[in-house]
């Protein structure tokens, strides 16, 4: 005989807003992203659930991902730029972004949602999370949403573009296909200051180098590294 789950006590809005260091003084509005219409549906004294939010926090959630890929990888082309975009805001990613921030805690779910697991369900956070910025933009504008999202995508920036191709794999194939070994790269340079360094990595093969790649971390430049030495061996992939 299965026990039904006791549905988890629900974090406040208030609690959130400060545990989160958020800036709303409209307490009612971050209540409202937090509800989900299963919570509206047992619960008719509650004004709105979050759908609208949702919407506006998608177009929002489109613009500022857009220019945190344009700003952080000058190196790359549109046609990446737009892949990373789509791996970001793509509800799985976005769910991610709600666990790391554990927004499932504050979500308002009917009991029965909430009984079955609906504040760890991919579906749900994703849309929570762009409930919330919708909520945020509202109440704080561009600059807040930039300051909220922007350390999120920092974090996440290696998976994020593993999400899109991986040169470093590719290129890895060649050179064990044509028995040359595993490639290796090499940090040649760094500089500028702590917070803002630029990092140069050469990708060699049996000594030789094949490619070179410069990035604000170790990793995007080796990743950039590997992309050249495909391109200059006339190696494409989709």
């Amino acid at each position: 005989m299965t026990q039904e789950m006791e549905p988890q006590e629900i974090e406040s809005a208030s609690d959130l807003n400060r545990r989160l260091n958020l800036p709303f003084s409209n307490l009612s509005l971050l209540t409202r992203a937090l509800t989900h219409r299963s919570y509206l549906n047992e619960n008719p004294d509650s004004l709105e659930d979050n759908e609208r939010l949702e919407f506006l926090g998608d177009a929002v959630l489109d613009f500022i991902v857009g220019a945190w890929a344009y700003n952080r990888f000058p190196e790359l082309p549109e046609g990446d730029l737009t892949k990373i975009r789509s791996a970001v805001v793509r509800n799985e990613q976005l769910a991610n972004f709600s666990r790391r921030i554990e927004l499932g805690r504050a979500l308002r779910l009917g009991r029965g949602e909430a009984s079955a697991g609906g504040n760890d369900r991919d579906t749900l956070l994703g849309s929570a999370f762009e409930a919330l910025i919708g909520a945020l933009f509202l109440e704080a504008g561009l600059e807040a949403v930039e300051a909220f999202v922007n350390p999120l995508l920092n974090e996440a920036q290696d998976f994020i573009l593993d999400q899109i191709h991986d040169p470093k794999s590719r290129l890895q194939e060649w050179a064990q296909a044509e028995k040359l070994g595993t490639p290796q790269y090499v940090t040649v340079s760094s500089r500028g200051p702590d917070h803002a360094k630029e990092f140069e990595v050469e990708v060699r093969i049996q000594g030789v180098t094949y490619g070179r790649g410069q990035g604000s971390s170790k990793g995007l430049a080796a990743r950039i590294a590997a992309q050249t030495a495909l391109e200059a061996l006339g190696i494409t992939y989709k």
